[in-house]
């Protein structure tokens, strides 16, 4: 691990709970990827993982911010859902999907209690899945709010919470 925060990260994500939320939405949604990562201006640190797809994230490793769409989720609190990047006008093109080579994804906002940001509720696929269903967003969401329920009771060190101006990063922005 890189350093104590990141150490701290991967602490809080060491909960039977997590883990299972982390399943149970791979199962529902039929991903193969499934993580919760803390998300901050300059870093993305995977707090817990479900990795069905060998996508090689393990709690604690970190992705390059500027790499992620959960860096587009930070800036603007809101969930992105994209069901089928080869077809999509926007993504189909875009650097991130094809980095990852994911054809599937969602990443949502956690924000605790206090409401401030902690990171992203992510689900990834190599696979087409249909995800942007309004009652498969409602469910996703869902999940996202308990995983933020579970960090809130955890000591959580700060970071910034601050939403700047969202990019236009296209796709599904679910309000």
């Amino acid at each position: 691990m890189r350093d104590e925060f990141a150490k701290q990260v991967v602490e809080q994500g060491d909960d039977d709970v997590i883990r299972l939320i982390l399943a149970e939405l791979c199962n529902v949604t039929r991903m193969g990827f499934a993580a919760v990562a803390r998300v901050t201006e300059e870093r993305w640190i995977a707090c817990q993982v479900e990795d069905r797809i060998e996508f090689g994230l393990d709690p604690g490793d970190e992705l390059n911010i500027k790499q992620t769409i959960c860096d587009d989720i930070r800036q603007c609190g809101q969930a992105i859902v994209i069901d089928e990047v080869g077809i999509d006008p926007v993504w189909r093109t875009h650097p991130i999907p094809m980095l990852y080579g994911f054809e599937s994804y969602a990443s949502l906002p956690i924000t605790l209690d206090d409401g401030s940001f902690y990171g992203t509720l992510c689900v990834l696929d190599p696979e087409p899945r249909a995800l942007s269903a309004k009652q498969t967003v409602e469910t996703l969401m869902q999940y996202a709010d308990r995983v933020a329920r579970i960090l809130s009771r955890k000591e959580v060190p700060p970071a910034n919470s601050a939403l700047d101006a969202c990019p236009a990063a296209g796709g599904a922005i679910a309000d």
